[in-house]
């Protein structure tokens, strides 16, 4: 019964963390803005940095169980 609540945030993590890369990575190939009103780099820096931690971190969660 207590896994409940980690199969949740792990699946919510991972499929952020996941979805974040992908949408950092199209848009970087795709010679889009990533974020408006930052540099190029510091953006796609800064958003995989924090899909990175968040896949990471859903990861973390399945471990748990």
């Amino acid at each position: 019964m207590e896994s409940g609540p980690a199969i949740f945030a792990g699946a919510a993590f991972a499929l952020f963390g996941a979805a974040l890369l992908l949408w950092t990575t199209v848009r970087t190939l795709h010679r889009e803005p990533v974020a408006y009103g930052v540099g190029p780099r510091t953006a796609v820096a800064v958003t995989s940095l924090f899909g990175a931690v968040f896949l990471v971190l859903g990861v973390w969660c399945f471990g748990r169980l």
